[in-house]
């Protein structure tokens, strides 16, 4: 690979800020999401509670396009890993996009939609982690 062909492969992929607290994973996909200007993004650990998996990313996008550029900024960035979500829904009507990775779920949500269903005040008890 020639070096030009490196930089073209870097500048396309999300910068990720490594934190210690926080799966490579997740890492990226915060990054690939505000890559396509998601707003609001808010991650929450539910870890210590009693449920089906590790984290929820929640972010926003203005409207039913970039809900949608988002969702497919975090699905390519991701399989350019080699993760692939278990499970994607919405993603027609892109309000509310949801992708399954087992250990975490991410949200896209339209802001009306977001709002509406309030996933953060119905995990208030997450500890909630500002990326």
């Amino acid at each position: 690979m020639k070096k030009s062909d490196a930089k073209k492969t870097e500048a396309k992929t999300p910068k990720v800020k490594r934190t210690k607290k926080l799966p490579a994973e997740i890492a990226l996909a915060i990054a690939a999401a505000e890559d396509k200007q998601a707003v609001n993004v808010v991650l929450l650990d539910l870890r210590k509670s009693a449920v089906f998996t590790d984290f929820f990313l929640i972010a926003s996008g203005t409207n039913t396009r970039q809900v949608r550029a988002i969702a497919d900024g975090v699905r390519d960035a991701l399989a350019a890993k080699g993760v692939k979500p278990a499970f994607v829904e919405g993603y027609d009507r892109s309000e509310w996009i949801l992708l399954d990775y087992f250990d975490f779920i991410v949200h896209v949500f339209g802001p009306q939609t977001r709002v509406f269903y309030d996933l953060e005040r119905l995990w208030g008890n997450a500890e909630r982690i500002e990326p």
